[in-house]
């Protein structure tokens, strides 16, 4: 049973979510030769403040 995280930034939309979780699905299925049934995806969501890079956080980013 292979088990997908997704970590982004807030902001994608409920049919964005649903075509990402179809096509890692997808790839999963063929790239692992399992049934799709057994792919599991947890998609988790930062705020802004929550992330940086280069020591910034995504908020202070303009």
């Amino acid at each position: 049973m292979p088990i997908i995280q997704v970590e982004m930034l807030k902001g994608r939309t409920v049919e964005q979510k649903r075509a990402l979780a179809e096509k890692v699905t997808q790839a999963v299925v063929e790239t692992a030769n399992c049934p799709r049934e057994a792919v599991k995806i947890i998609i988790r969501e930062m705020e802004f403040e929550n992330y940086a890079q280069g020591g910034v956080l995504k908020c202070d980013d303009k």
